[in-house]
């Protein structure tokens, strides 16, 4: 491969924005992601990411701020859920499970009403990396500069609250607030995300990197790092595949974010076993 096969992606403008917004949704969702896979909330983002998209459609309906959308069906999202908690006796990963389908329908009913209902849902669902403004790129740096700084500001609360919620409410921690604090978190991510992955693709670069720093590292500190350059690589090699395969940016980019962690895994393992056979063989 030549230098103009890695350079050449990026010399038009709409690349260059794409690559960008990119990052920016690369540092969001690998600052929150880590806390989604320490605490075991991969369902809930999961449902958190499709319950956005009613918002999205109803905003994109309306002709007013889909980031305004987005919140305001994030907050419905959460009242319900604490709703069915209190109401129910039902564990919560059932209201998830009910709102994860209902959210996700409500948002196709609404978007259906639109003349252009499959470019729409198209774009809400996958997001269109290439077609990322610098408007839209301003609104991500903003939303992006809260989650960190929210990030850096309850490390040790979220920390204390991944090690146990009763240790953390001990310590002094605000385990609620904080859990509530990590829902606004994973709200701005996704919501400044969405343009450019999509809000189902977003999914995978939530999960997808902090997942395969979490079994290559140990600390929290460099899962953070680490899921960072995963999230970041994903997003810069993704562009540059779909630009010489001609595939979909952010599908590209989404994808390669699960096929690195598999890679990894695989790898992991065989690693495993090689030491094990060697450790065998010296006791021998």
């Amino acid at each position: 491969m030549t230098v103009d096969w890695w350079l050449e992606p990026f010399l038009l403008g709409f690349q260059q924005r794409a690559l960008i917004g990119g990052l920016i949704a690369a540092v969001m969702t690998s600052m929150v992601g880590v806390w989604i896979v320490l605490r075991g909330m991969s369902f809930f983002g999961d449902a958190f990411v499709h319950g956005v998209t009613p918002g999205i459609a109803a905003a994109i309906l309306l002709n007013f701020s889909p980031y305004l959308g987005a919140a305001l069906a994030a907050i419905v999202m959460v009242l319900l859920m604490e709703f069915v908690h209190r109401q129910t006796q039902l564990k919560e990963d059932t209201a998830i499970g009910l709102l994860f389908v209902g959210m996700m329908a409500l948002g196709v009913v609404i978007i259906s009403l639109s003349r252009s209902y499959a470019g729409s849902l198209t774009g809400i669902l996958f997001g269109d990396v290439l077609g990322v403004s610098w408007s839209d790129i301003q609104a991500q740096a903003i939303i992006a500069a809260l989650v960190i700084l929210l990030s850096l500001v309850l490390y040790r609360p979220l920390l204390a609250l991944a090690i146990s919620a009763p240790k953390a409410q001990t310590l002094g921690m605000a385990p609620k607030l904080t859990h509530a604090l990590l829902l606004v978190m994973i709200a701005g991510a996704v919501i400044g995300s969405f343009r450019s992955v999509g809000t189902m693709l977003v999914f995978a670069l939530l999960v997808g990197p902090p997942a395969t720093a979490a079994i290559l590292v140990r600390t929290v500190r460099q899962m953070m790092v680490l899921s960072l350059l995963i999230s970041a690589f994903t997003v810069w090699f993704g562009l540059i595949l779909s630009f010489h395969l001609g595939t979909a940016g952010s599908a590209t980019m989404a994808l390669l974010a699960i096929v690195i962690f598999f890679v990894v895994l695989v790898v992991r393992m065989l690693v495993r076993l090689l030491r094990h056979r060697q450790t065998q063989e010296v006791t021998v």
